[in-house]
């Protein structure tokens, strides 16, 4: 902004000094106008330049920020990726959970690894979806029954099959859940 400024100064000072010139005839009148007409084209030449390079350096910006938002959007799906191919993992541990022996050391292991392994996901961002007894949502379930059940409202899930998992707002994977009639 100060060396614009400096700029015109400059420029009016070329303007007063070529106005205050002394009249010598046609000669001296066609250089000042010559000198006056370079001066105005110097200018405009300069208006050009300058919203040239500006729109160069939105433009620049604009990439920067396109190419940092693609990287996030890569990493996430990549983070996905894997996160994907350990869930099965999870669901094993979880269903060897399930039918435990009471009282046993070895299945206490087991509940600690796999209550690690939760945390390690829970730490990436990783959330469970909430199924059962919600309504049927399309984006987060996969239904893969309708049955008839008195006990839960219709289009409801009545169980869940396979847990389904959310990554920020992205689904990983959905709840493969039975449903009611």
């Amino acid at each position: 902004m100060a060396k614009e400024k400096d700029k015109q100064e400059e420029i009016d000072e070329t303007q007063a000094t070529a106005e205050e010139m002394p009249v010598e005839g046609d000669q001296a009148s066609a250089e000042r106008e010559a000198l006056i007409n370079q001066l105005k084209e110097a200018e405009a030449k300069i208006v050009e330049y300058k919203d040239g390079w500006a729109r160069s350096q939105a433009e620049f910006q604009n990439y920067k920020k396109r190419i940092e938002r693609d990287n996030e959007l890569m990493y996430a799906s990549m983070k996905g990726d894997i996160i994907k191919k350990v869930l099965p993992a999870l669901d094993d541990l979880e269903r060897a959970l399930q039918n435990r022996p009471a009282d046993d050391a070895w299945a206490s292991g087991i509940e600690l690894i796999a209550r690690k392994l939760q945390n390690m996901l829970d730490g990436e961002g990783l959330k469970r979806i909430e199924a059962k007894g919600m309504a049927f949502d399309p984006n987060f379930h996969e239904a893969i029954s309708h049955e008839p059940n008195d006990e839960v409202e219709s289009e409801h899930v009545i169980d869940v099959v396979q847990n389904g998992y959310m990554l920020g707002e992205r689904v990983i994977r959905p709840a493969m859940v039975r449903v009611a009639q």
